[in-house]
Formats: structure tokens, sequence, C-alpha cells
């Protein structure tokens, strides 16, 4: 009960701010795009190109299923067991040939969580590349103090999806608005790879099916591309989709290589493809809306990159880096370049983080106090911790969520259970997530409101 009262607060708070908000139609122009987004993923099985088919909307990420001579190939096999049943039913329409291989883009278990259901009694080779295998463990958490970027736990109310899939570790069902969601634990089907390579790419053919796997890093180190030369498909993995990229992740992880992520890129626009299946939306026909996308893609990543690292060059520091670098309008009209996943300034403080360490080269910054130090200092400073709370509610009547948040953090860091704090913290975060255009922002924003407000006594 709870659980459900938590979830139910933070869904009637969200309603509650978005009708009496001023300016609503401007102000929830981003979420209204990531919900009108969704359409990239409603449930389809899409037939691409003769024999190549992909399923879209059944999981966060796609599953495709390549038709040769007396047998199937699988590339990326959805997030979980329960996911690669409802596709394989829907693939065994099409074909009920064995599955002589399965192809993993990469490690990520979005595409690597349903292999064992594809795999059946066929025993099939597995596909990847080696360092697929001897990856270092992945150590960033799906939710860190309280947050979630994937928004498993938020109730189907206020749900809208992952920025790149309809969600994971979650079975969205039509469940009334006021109910808790219907998150679930993914269900590990990974099969461990028989067929790994170790270079830039493997030639090999399969059911009589000729194909190309690259190694493109981009979103991992492992990352491969699947190549059809007689057929013209490119298959890219996770270095493209219909969003800008998590060129870092809040969830926790290392930048992604950047520089290799464009050469990526580069590679696959040589190959000139007719059609295009990446493992996240929907898949894309026709050579110059093929070429045109990738090089969109490209411009996209490389822009953040060259202007960050001029910008750092003249002694930009990361605060002062993403008020100033912005994509060209052309590129930030791009529909592959919106910010439904991944976002510029995250990617901007990522750069620098990568390229020159955490210190910004403000002396000041070299040993900062304690946060619960500076945050007693401050709140002595403006008259105690009811003024802070005083200046917090004010702040989110004037629509200064991001100063609310702030304030509230004080009150906290001096005191961690104060009741109040946690209501304003929470009430700021829930209006600064019913604002975002980015799936990850909104998903955390809302899972650390839902996370703040658990527990606590009904007001």
């Amino acid at each position: 009960m709870k659980r459900f009262d938590s979830h139910r607060r933070v869904y009637v708070l969200a309603t509650l701010l978005t009708m009496s908000a001023p300016g609503v139609a401007q102000e929830f122009a981003g979420r209204d795009k990531l919900r009108a987004h969704s359409a990239e993923f409603r449930k389809e099985v899409i037939k691409v190109t003769d024999g190549v088919y992909v399923a879209v909307g059944f999981s966060l990420g796609n599953a495709i299923l390549i038709q040769g001579d007396g047998g199937t190939i699988i590339v990326d096999t959805t997030s979980t067991v329960a996911d690669a049943r409802d596709v394989k039913a829907e693939f065994a329409k099409i074909s009920t040939a064995p599955v002589r291989a399965i192809i993993y883009t990469h490690f990520h278990p979005d595409h690597t969580g349903g292999a064992s259901v594809f795999a059946g009694d066929d025993r099939p080779e597995v596909y990847s590349h080696q360092l697929l295998v001897e990856r270092a463990p992945d150590i960033g958490g799906a939710g860190r103090d309280g947050g979630n970027q994937f928004g498993s736990s938020l109730p189907d109310a206020v749900y809208i999806n992952a920025g790149i899939g309809p969600g994971i570790g979650r079975r969205v069902t039509a469940a009334p608005a006021a109910t808790a969601g219907s998150a679930v634990a993914p269900q590990q089907g990974f099969v461990r790879p028989t067929r790994t390579f170790n270079n830039d790419r493997m030639s090999v053919t399969i059911a009589g099916v000729r194909l190309e796997l690259l190694h493109t890093p981009g979103e991992t180190s492992d990352a491969i591309s699947v190549w059809l030369p007689d057929k013209n498909v490119l298959m890219p993995g996770d270095n493209f989709y219909r969003a800008f990229p998590n060129l870092y992740a809040i969830r926790g992880v290392r930048l992604r290589p950047v520089d290799q992520w464009i050469a990526s890129l580069d590679q696959m626009i040589a190959l000139k493809p007719e059609h295009m299946v990446p493992s996240h939306t929907r898949p894309i026909s026709g050579a110059a809306g093929t070429a045109a996308a990738l090089t969109a893609y490209r411009d996209g990543i490389q822009s953040v990159l060259d202007q960050t690292l001029a910008g750092m060059r003249k002694g930009q520091r990361p605060d002062e880096l993403v008020q100033r670098v912005k994509l060209p309008p052309a590129l930030a009209e791009n529909p592959y370049l919106q910010e439904f996943y991944g976002t510029v300034a995250w990617s901007v403080r990522a750069i620098y983080t990568d390229y020159v360490g955490w210190f910004d080269g403000n002396a000041a910054n070299l040993f900062p106090l304690a946060a619960q130090d500076r945050a007693a200092k401050i709140v002595a400073l403006a008259g105690g911790v009811e003024r802070v709370a005083a200046s917090a509610r004010t702040a989110i009547t004037e629509g200064q969520f991001q100063w609310a948040a702030e304030l509230a953090d004080y009150n906290l860091a001096v005191d961690g259970a104060n009741v109040p704090a946690k209501r304003l913290k929470a009430q700021a975060l829930t209006e600064l997530g019913e604002r975002q255009i980015s799936a990850n922002a909104r998903n955390y924003y809302l899972t650390t409101a839902q996370f703040l407000l658990r527990g606590l006594p009904p007001q």
C-alpha cells in the first residue's frame, strides 16, 4: 500500500501542476513531443526488404529476422524472455525454419536478454565481437540516489517511454491511471557467444546469406554492425537511432568513445546502404534518406565534440560550456537528433571530464567544503531552515523549479529526514520532469520524486 500511495502522490501532483501551470502549451512542449515520439516504436513487425524483418515496439530493443535457405538468423534478441516469446510468435508467422545463428550487436541486456528463447532447441551459433566476452563489468546502476533513467517503477499513468523504445524492466499495460504500474525485473535469457572475432570485421555465410560483421565501436566498445552486401541492408546496432545519442548515460557510465563513434558512422556512410535497420526505433529505406540520416547523426556528434573542445581551449568551464554549446539550427531541427534520449548538455560535461578530468580550473574548487558544511553555512546565512523553505516555496510559485530543488537540497543536507524539504524537492522535481523532452531526464526526475515521497505521512 505504501508503494501505491507514493506512486499515486507523484501522479496526482504531476496532474495538478500541469493543469494549474500558466502557458501550459509552451511549458510542456517537450513532454508532448516525447509523448508523440512513442509512435516511433508502436508495436509492429516491419518488412524491410525481401527476407529481412524487424520487430519494433515489443521491447526496449528491436529484434531482426533474416531469412536464409533452410534457416533464419536473429540479430539482437530483445530485453527479456517474455518479450522474446512475443516476438518469436510473430516471427513464426513469417518463418518456422530453425534459427541457424544469433548475432549480438553489443552486450547491453536489451539486446541479449531473450536469446535463449530464439535459440530454443536449434543450437544456433551465437556471434559477437570478442570484446563482448572480455568486457569489464558494467558497474553503472540503473538507479542512483533514488532516480532511474528508465522509469521502471513509475506508474503507467505517469510513464511515457524510454526515449528509444517503450521501456525496460516493465511491461506497460492498459491499467487504470491510478494503478501502481506493472514493473517487472528483466528475465535474463543470455546465451554465451560461440563464435567471436577480434579484428575489424568477420565475413561469414549463414543459411546461404552473406554477412559482414563490422567492428564499429560507439555506444559500447564491443559494438558491431551487420552488413548484408547482397541486400544492401545495414544494421547499425545502437550507433544510430531516432534520438540524440547517449554519449553519456546518467545511470552512471564512462563517456562513450565519441571519436570512435564518429569514425564508425563514417564507415557506415561509405557503405551507401539502401536500407538501415537500427536496434531501436524504426527502419529507414531509400539510399538518399539513409545517407542523410547517417550524415546528420555524425555531424551532430562531431559538432558537439568540436564546440566543446574549442571552448575548453578558451578556458571555458563546464557550466559555461553547457550554456554555449548548441547544435547548429539545421541539425537541431533534424528529426534524428531530437533529445528524446541523450542530451547535448550531458555530453558536453562528459567530454570535458573525459579530456581534462573533474577539476575546472577554479582554485576554490581544489578542496571544496563538504556538502553538509556548505549547506549549513548557506542555511545560516539565509536565516535558517524555515527561511530557506519559504524561498523554495516562492521559487516554485515563480516557476524557478531548479532553484527550488537546490534550496530544498540545502535543507536536506543539514537534515536528511526533513519531511517538508523532501516534499518541496519532490514537487520541484516533478515540475522539472513534466517539462522534459528527454525520457531519461523525465524518468529520473519523476522516480526521484517518487523515492522522496515514499513512506512519508499523508498531508
